[in-house]
């Protein structure tokens, strides 16, 4: 029996009294992928990425493990909620534009100590100041760097449209606009090199494609690397005690721990290691989230259908978007439909031996984004559930 038959033994036991669809994680592959980031992080305090979870159990577990320390969050609803909860330390990844959650913000002295949000435009500042509603409570703030890798004089430009902010002197005159003025804290930088840390460097079947995303990834670290440094001196004159420089992600964890300007390593999608973390020479991680999707039909030789199991991911849209049928190996989508949103017909042979009633296993695109999708994640150990626990959807709460 190969290690996937294995696997697709175990689960279809664990989950035999349960009708599909149905998601789990694995706990021995989350644990295992977990101590994955840990090594990779060399020392460094990995801070967990809370889109990539959407589940408070499991970001409770891997906070509880040595190497992990914070969350970074993805709305300032979420982050005030995570607060709430009794989360000490998460950093709000993306600029809010939420008037309620900052007039709450300023007002809660257990909440402003709690949570840092991000800024990259004066115009940002006086948005919290007009929204403070009598709140006098200090707000901590984190200045995020562009790291996107410019070439031929800036008519190339490779990485994520996310910040304005690229050069130490651009980042230096918005930390003195923080310091400057009252009811703010400068506590933080963060530089996200999605184009590093999120695309894959080994696409099957496309070995001159890989080769020229090894060659970029190679040559955006060292820029970056320099630049970010850079950065981190010229914000620290202005801002000596400054508590932590955030950087990287999954698919770059050790490149980035490896510069000495960066404190803290961030990542997330390498606890569930959804189908876009496959393609790296970096790491080797396991899948540790499934779904479950049940057999309804069976319209011929060769072919079944599954009800539903069309969850595509954000994203530019295209075939790594969608997720992919993973146990019993060998089933492929029919071309003329895909994954649809009420039935998902799958070709190949090993369709023969399904039954009406049975369960087909997909892995996700997108970390995540599978919370969408379900009310809770059944925990899986050996060939048992030990645990039901609820995603951010079953406790009621989406954030986007």
């Amino acid at each position: 029996m190969t290690p996937r038959a294995a696997d697709r033994a175990r689960y279809d036991r664990a989950t035999a009294h349960l009708d599909a669809p149905v998601a789990i994680v694995d706990l021995e592959a989350f644990d295992a992928n977990a101590d994955d980031l840990v090594r990779r992080a060399g020392g460094k305090p990995v801070r967990v990425a809370s889109k990539s979870v959407r589940c408070r159990a499991l970001l409770e577990r891997v906070l509880a493990r040595e190497g992990f320390a914070g969350i970074m969050s993805f709305t300032l609803d979420e982050s005030l909620w995570l607060a709430r909860a009794g989360f000490e330390d998460v950093l709000l990844a993306y600029p809010s534009a939420d008037r309620t959650g900052f007039g709450e913000l300023a007002r809660d002295p257990k909440l402003a100590a709690a949570v840092t949000v991000m800024v990259d435009d004066v115009a940002q500042l006086d948005l919290i100041d007009a929204s403070r509603a009598g709140g006098t409570e200090e707000v901590r703030v984190c200045l995020e760097l562009d790291t996107a890798l410019s070439l031929l004089g800036g008519r190339i430009r490779v990485g994520a449209l996310r910040s304005p902010l690229r050069e130490p002197a651009q980042l230096a005159e918005l930390a003195r606009s923080v310091v400057r003025r009252p009811g703010f804290r400068l506590v933080g930088i963060m530089a996200y090199e999605g184009h590093v840390a999120g695309v894959g460097d080994a696409i099957a079947g496309r070995p001159l494609r890989s080769r020229a995303i090894r060659l970029m990834q190679a040559a955006a670290r060292r820029e970056l690397a320099e630049r970010r440094a850079a950065v981190v001196r010229a914000v620290r004159a202005v801002a000596p005690d400054l508590e932590f420089v955030n950087g990287g992600g999954t698919g770059s964890v050790q490149h980035t721990a490896a510069e000495d300007a960066v404190t803290e390593i961030a990542a997330g999608s390498g606890l569930f290691v959804p189908r876009l973390f496959d393609n790296y020479t970096s790491f080797n991680g396991r899948p540790a989230a499934l779904f479950a999707q049940p057999v309804v039909r069976r319209p011929g030789v060769g072919v079944v259908t599954v009800l539903g199991g069309g969850y595509p991911a954000s994203g530019a849209a295209g075939p790594d978007r969608l997720p992919v049928p993973y146990l019993p190996e060998g089933l492929t989508y029919d071309p003329q439909e895909g994954p649809g949103e009420v039935q998902t017909p799958l070709l190949g042979s090993p369709a023969d031996d399904l039954r009406i009633g049975d369960k087909v296993w997909f892995r996700h695109a997108k970390a995540g984004e599978l919370c969408e999708r379900f009310e809770s994640l059944r925990l899986v150990e050996g060939d048992r559930i030990t645990a039901t626990v609820p995603t951010y959807r079953g406790e009621g709460q989406t954030f986007l």
